[in-house]
């Protein structure tokens, strides 16, 4: 069976620096904010190319964090709008209502998955301060046309990141540097993934992170004196220290991702099965590469009798949560056929050539 993804085989190719780093852990008893995240946060804004990186504890928390800040900093309140893509992960919009704020959910272009800017700007009311734009399966969105719009009705411009670390903007900035700030989520699945919870927020903007470094831990500034009414969410030392590892090899392997994308889009061929978005693969790091069929449910299940494990990310969409019934009045026609049709193949910096070259033999069979 061609596993879906193996972290243990992922992680295993770090195992004595990763012995290395922990016995230097121990021996230091540095546990908390220590030399590890310190060194982590220049080195991946130094990655990004960001004046500031501050290391959180998960994505969602970084994005939480980012709407805290900016209501401190009276760019946002309560009830204020946020603009979002109807078709991301859950997290994005838990992010943006669990801080008081509106989301607004719109359709993403079906070619790309990624938010439709035609629709960010028919969405625009005098109540909207923000667009998060999220980077949806590791592909940037439209940078040029989202920062027009935000230029344009002077709205803040924040990424969601997440899927999408190292991909590469035709200018040459990095996601993370294309937006006023950007957050980063290193759940252990993702392209730079941690063995644990971990994230980060990266941005330019000096105040901004003045603010975010004091919220993430407790609201200090210095010791016992809190500006600010603030939170646990540190990254951890010890997972710091193995994503400093990890970034070491993080363009090797999302370009050994983007080599079996290229493979895939050259002659994976079945009339039953849509493929991704394939221009620009610079603008892509392939956290997952994902194909459309209307007869997903069998064709998940071709797939797994000949060996090949799959994955469908998201099957509802939020506005069909529960937890989200307020919405469920609400048609996003686009969104739900996304949901319906959706279906992730393997891909990662490991698989064999065999595998990659099965994968598109079993895909291109199917009828």
């Amino acid at each position: 069976m061609i596993k879906f993804l193996d972290l243990q085989k992922i992680n295993a190719r770090f195992e004595t620096q990763f012995q290395e780093k922990f016995q230097d852990f121990l021996s230091l008893g540095q546990y908390i904010l220590g030399e590890e995240v310190s060194t982590f946060e220049s080195e991946y804004a130094k990655y990004c190319g960001t004046k500031y990186c501050i290391g959180v504890s998960s994505g969602l928390d970084a994005l939480q964090l980012i709407f805290e800040a900016y209501k401190i900093l009276g760019k946002l309140e309560d009830g204020d709008e946020i603009i979002v893509p109807a078709n991301t992960y859950i997290a994005s919009i838990l992010a943006i209502s669990h801080k008081g704020l509106k989301p607004v959910l719109v359709e993403p272009n079906l070619e790309t998955f990624n938010i439709n800017p035609i629709e960010v700007e028919k969405a625009i009311t005098p109540k909207t301060k923000a667009i998060l734009g999220v980077h949806l399966y590791g592909k940037l969105y439209d940078v040029a046309a989202l920062n027009k719009i935000s230029k344009a009705y002077n709205l803040l411009l924040i990424e969601d990141a997440a899927q999408a670390h190292g991909a590469v903007y035709r200018d040459g900035r990095k996601a993370g540097n294309v937006s006023n700030t950007a957050a980063f989520s290193f759940y252990p699945t993702k392209n730079l993934g941690a063995l644990g919870e971990a994230g980060a927020i990266t941005t330019n903007d000096s105040a901004l992170a003045e603010v975010l470094y004091r919220l993430r831990n407790y609201g200090r500034g210095t010791s016992y004196k809190n500006d600010y009414k603030g939170y646990n969410c540190r990254l951890d030392e010890i997972q710091a220290a193995f994503l400093r590892i990890k970034l070491n090899y993080l363009d090797e392997d999302n370009n050994r991702r983007r080599e079996i994308a290229s493979r895939y889009f050259q002659d994976m061929n079945s009339e039953n099965v849509k493929l991704p978005y394939s221009k620009d693969l610079n603008e892509h790091v392939f956290h997952l590469f994902v194909v459309r069929s209307r007869r997903r449910e069998e064709l998940k299940d071709y797939l797994y009798k000949n060996g090949i494990e799959t994955f469908v990310h998201y099957p509802i969409p939020t506005h069909k949560q529960k937890a989200y019934q307020g919405l469920n009045n609400q048609k996003y026609p686009i969104t739900e056929k996304i949901h319906k049709e959706v279906l992730s193949l393997p891909i990662n910096q490991l698989l064999e050539t065999q595998e990659v070259e099965k994968i598109v033999a079993v895909i291109s069979n199917y009828k």
